[in-house]
């Protein structure tokens, strides 16, 4: 289905990777530190499941099961050598319950940079959106709702001046390639009725670009971009299929979005190798001394008639506010979320063009995959949106996503009660139609809500102490009402000159 925007995907790659020498203003201090810290949380719930606004987008850290805990220990390096060159390493540890395996690294990963470009290896927390991470509902193609990936990242770790665009003209991008890690999850909870594809590999790149006056006398500033995500290789638990395609051409086909070869699938040869998704990402702000305003939208892709934007309605809608001066409330941010059009009821191959008008090109089925059924998820949690309901929340161990067709309101206000306290708010309402494939026979309502204070006390470096009320009403996550408690410490175990 990618094979007709190949030409597209490849110059986007092309452009992540071999970006001219671009200069920089920042300068790294010529020495290094080693930092840790350690966390305590745990939490109770009245329901079967931790509120929904607690256990998302917290990096699969929180157990979804009511009444959980986790001891967390880090610690990090950062070393920069001279002006331009720096390297770092870190290792992220914790010991969870109610868990499989309670004790797993999340965490551990070596990178390399020099002036305006990255190398990480491993896995690694990054934040690639360009929405608030503490505030949004989440990004529709890469939140931090799950673990991260163990891949291979070269990236662009901030927005860069092209040179000779005196800093109006920025941009940043990524090349990544990665793998799963979850087998051994998933054989303890899938049931035996269905296949799935082990060990996945995963690519991810993306290319945003940002116009923006560096002296502050233009208000206005622009960014869009595209991002491109796909599934493929891997081994089949179906003998009939087995291992995947995954050779270097394949990945060449995956980079570019082309058909498979004769190894793969009937439905790969046909359409495109492996799963693949993305967005159009576009974001308008007004800035000024006191505060700043965005408007953004994220079209959401799952195959050509979503790039062709044929499912125009889908996607992220939001407002954010950005007022650091303003009493108790410093930033705000409203969303609309809605993925129920899906270019249509009726796949382009059932489609008869000879008896009806009209494109034909739908039933998109987001987060989901004939093959990769597990979707769009990484240790059963959604790698998207977390309102796109995760396959952890499936009590019959089905694999993939069953409510991809939602409609949603969403808010978020943080800021400071005083100098020590701080708090965020999240509240949605969502509704949900089910899939193309299976609809519900009712359609869902449920509203979720959080608050958390956080308080570090002046004599106390490094603390901070956090409580969490949340709660969820409704039919898919149950009425349900639950606390959270943590304390971390965060500090450094050495300075290297």
């Amino acid at each position: 289905m990618f094979y007709s925007t190949k030409k597209y995907l490849l110059l986007l790659g092309l452009i992540s990777v071999f970006s001219p020498g671009l200069s920089q203003n920042d300068r790294h201090p010529s020495l290094g530190t080693t930092d840790f810290n350690i966390e305590a949380f745990g939490s109770a719930a009245t329901g079967e499941h931790t509120p929904f606004w607690i256990v998302s987008n917290r990096h699969g850290t929180v157990p979804l099961s009511a009444g959980g805990g986790y001891l967390r220990a880090g610690t990090f390096h950062k070393q920069s050598l001279g002006e331009s060159l720096r390297w770092g390493a870190g290792l992220d540890v914790i010991a969870s319950t109610p868990r499989y395996r309670s004790v797993y690294i999340r965490q551990l990963y070596a990178e390399i940079g020099y002036k305006w470009l990255s190398l990480a290896i491993g896995s690694k927390d990054s934040h690639t959106s360009l929405w608030d991470e503490n505030l949004s509902s989440g990004d529709l193609v890469h939140s931090a709702n799950a673990r991260p990936i163990p891949e291979i990242n070269i990236y662009m770790p901030r927005f860069t001046a092209v040179p000779g665009a005196r800093g109006i003209l920025q941009f940043r991008g990524n090349f990544a390639i990665g793998r799963s890690f979850d087998t051994e999850y998933l054989k303890q909870y899938k049931n035996d009725r269905q296949y799935y594809i082990e060990n996945v590999l995963w690519h991810h790149k993306s290319l945003h670009v940002r116009i923006v006056d560096p002296y502050g006398h233009f208000p206005l500033t622009a960014t869009i971009g595209i991002r491109h995500h796909a599934q493929w290789g891997g081994t089949s638990t179906n003998p009939e299929e087995g291992v995947q395609p995954h050779s270097l051409k394949d990945l060449m086909r995956i980079i570019v979005g082309g058909s498979g070869g004769n190894d793969a699938t009937i439905s790969a040869q046909v359409n495109v190798l492996g799963n693949h998704y993305g967005s159009y990402d576009i974001k308008l702000g007004y800035l000024n001394p006191l505060f700043d305003v965005h408007l953004y939208k994220q079209h959401f892709f799952d195959d050509v008639s979503g790039m062709e934007l044929f499912n125009l309605p889908d996607g992220l809608y939001g407002i954010q506010a950005n007022i650091p001066n303003f009493p108790f409330i410093n930033k705000a941010v409203i969303e609309y979320v809605y993925t129920k059009n899906q270019s249509g009821p009726v796949h382009y191959i059932q489609f008869d063009h000879s008896a009806y008008p009209g494109y034909g090109g739908g039933r998109d089925e987001y987060y989901n995959s004939e093959e990769y059924t597990t979707g769009i998820s990484y240790f059963n949690r959604s790698i998207g949106s977390p309102l796109i309901t995760s396959p952890e929340y499936n009590k019959d161990g089905h694999a993939g996503f069953k409510n991809n067709r939602i409609r949603a309101w969403h808010a978020g206000i943080g800021g400071y009660l005083s100098r020590q306290v701080a708090y965020r708010l999240l509240m949605t309402n969502s509704e949900g139609w089910g899939t193309m494939v299976m609809p519900f026979l009712k359609k869902t309502a449920d509203f979720s809500c959080a608050v958390k204070i956080s308080y570090c006390h002046p004599r106390l470096a490094g603390w901070l102490f956090s409580g969490e009320v949340g709660s969820d009403r409704g039919s898919i996550y149950g009425d349900n009402l639950g606390i959270a408690l943590s304390a971390s410490k965060t500090g450094t175990l050495k300075i290297w000159r």
